[in-house]
């Protein structure tokens, strides 16, 4: 048995953050990852059929799968706050991928689902989430509109909307209101789960 791969920590990718190889956002986003992504899928003759939501040739989604792979090892994680690039090799890649949970409790009590990985022919139902998915939603509709979403029975979890003012104030980023109005908006969505008998959804 060969010996334990050691995997990435937080504390790594901290320390990568500060020293990885300095680039401009824009670069990052505009000509590393289109040029890469457009010689990616030259090199993996990467041809999507658009009549397919999810691709089912087995070829296809091995050359999609690796492809991924390269492209991350070879772009990086940018990090905004740094401006630099957290770089990764493609045995710490395949590593976290291997060692990556099979399932994962999401929720709490009879309200839990468990999320595990679907391949593409599995005939088991997906998870469903509901709800805005970061709209703007009033402060005096936010809890009906998430309590609407939580009483449907075939909705698992939900995803919440965003509030467009707390207490009436324009919740501005940096701001006081900012920390308000997210705190609120995890108050008030366990709030509408309450009310439709489902507390322990996933949020």
């Amino acid at each position: 048995m060969g010996a334990i791969k050691k995997r990435v920590t937080v504390f790594d990718v901290y320390d990568r953050a500060k020293i990885g190889p300095k680039m401009a956002e824009n670069d990052w986003d505009y000509k590393l990852i289109p040029k890469t992504a457009t010689a990616l899928k030259k090199k993996y003759g990467i041809k999507i059929d658009k009549t397919k939501i999810i691709p089912d040739d087995p070829e296809l989604m091995d050359n999609l799968f690796k492809a991924g792979i390269e492209m991350l090892v070879e772009c990086g994680v940018y990090c905004i706050d740094t401006g630099r690039v957290i770089k990764y090799t493609e045995e710490e890649v395949l590593t976290a991928i291997k060692n990556a949970p099979q399932d994962v409790p999401y929720g709490e009590g009879k309200d839990a689902v468990m999320l595990t990985p679907r391949r593409y022919s599995e005939k088991k139902a997906p998870i469903i989430q509901g709800g805005p998915t970061g709209a703007p939603c009033s402060e005096a509709l936010f809890v009906p509109i998430h309590q609407s979403y939580a009483q449907e029975p075939i909705v698992d979890t939900i995803v919440d909307g965003v509030l467009q003012t707390i207490l009436g104030k324009d919740p501005v980023p940096n701001s006081p209101w900012e920390i308000m109005a997210v705190k609120s908006e995890a108050v008030f969505v366990r709030d509408a789960q309450m009310r439709a008998g489902r507390p322990g959804m996933g949020l």
